[in-house]
């Protein structure tokens, strides 16, 4: 395997289990050292168990299977003081920030007119206020640093298209767009890129059970929006960690603003 990221350390944040574990075992066996970031806890409005503590420690061991340092932090990236102070004690550690994967977030599945404003505050907060909290805390660090860096963000398919029943959800994927595009003008000149990744169905331990209930009474009309252009259900979450990979490194040293689509083809449709 490359060793891209020898001497590089990354933040990667949701490492507990699903993506974000597999970015950080993919840019370890990569060289990299990473800083993981998780809340550890279920949410209020989501119909799945959240990430534990003990998956966030499986994370960092595999990470140290491949001979290279972790950091845990249980952080909830809406609280920007506990996000901040993570990553200041992060790099003061490893010696610096070259990578950073804004990776945490949730979903749920429901009508438009069925979704709750605690549920609407609980999406936005962690999806949207949790990425700009991200890179608040992180991009002063790069800019000081003075060698550049990469920053990716985890959208969706529903950042590209307005997905049924999931509009709480599709509203924050989409606002994490613009928010990427506007810090990549900004932070260009400091040699930072910023891009957004945009996987369809990966099985990460984040489920909507309600949404498919919903997509089938409404398939005639519904049911090609969620059809895929290859055949084949679902991306692998090394699938996701392999393209990021590529997009953090220096191979992709010109592409920055970029919504970057990994959909087994269902945005072509």
């Amino acid at each position: 395997m490359h060793q891209r990221y020898l001497g590089k350390t990354a933040l990667i944040t949701g490492a507990a289990r699903g993506q974000g574990r597999a970015h950080a075992v993919r840019l370890a066996q990569e060289g990299a050292d990473v800083l993981l970031v998780d809340i550890c806890e279920t949410f209020a409005t989501t119909g799945y168990d959240g990430p534990t503590v003990a998956e966030l420690e499986d994370t960092v061991a595999l990470v140290e299977k491949e001979g290279r340092r972790a950091l845990s932090y249980v952080v909830d990236t809406r609280d920007y003081a506990a996000l901040k102070a993570a990553v200041d004690d992060g790099v003061a550690q490893l010696g610096g920030l070259d990578v950073v994967v804004a990776n945490a977030g949730i979903c749920t599945g429901s009508r438009f007119v069925d979704i709750s404003l605690e549920q609407w505050q609980e999406t936005i907060g962690t999806n949207l206020t949790g990425t700009f909290h991200t890179l608040k805390a992180t991009v002063p660090v790069l800019i000081a640093q003075g060698r550049g860096g990469a920053i990716v963000i985890t959208s969706s398919v529903a950042g590209l298209r307005g997905l049924p029943f999931l509009a709480d959800y599709s509203a924050s994927k989409h606002a994490l767009v613009g928010l990427a595009r506007s810090v990549a003008n900004e932070v260009g000149q400091h040699l930072i890129r910023v891009n957004t990744i945009h996987p369809a169905s990966v099985p990460t331990g984040m489920t909507t059970p309600g949404l498919f209930p919903l997509v089938v009474e409404d398939q005639h009309t519904l049911g090609p929006i969620f059809m895929n252009g290859l055949p084949a259900t679902h991306s692998d979450p090394e699938d996701i960690a392999a393209a990021v990979a590529w997009l953090c490194s220096d191979e992709a040293r010109h592409v920055t603003g970029a919504a970057i689509p990994l959909d087994i083809g269902t945005l072509m449709r």
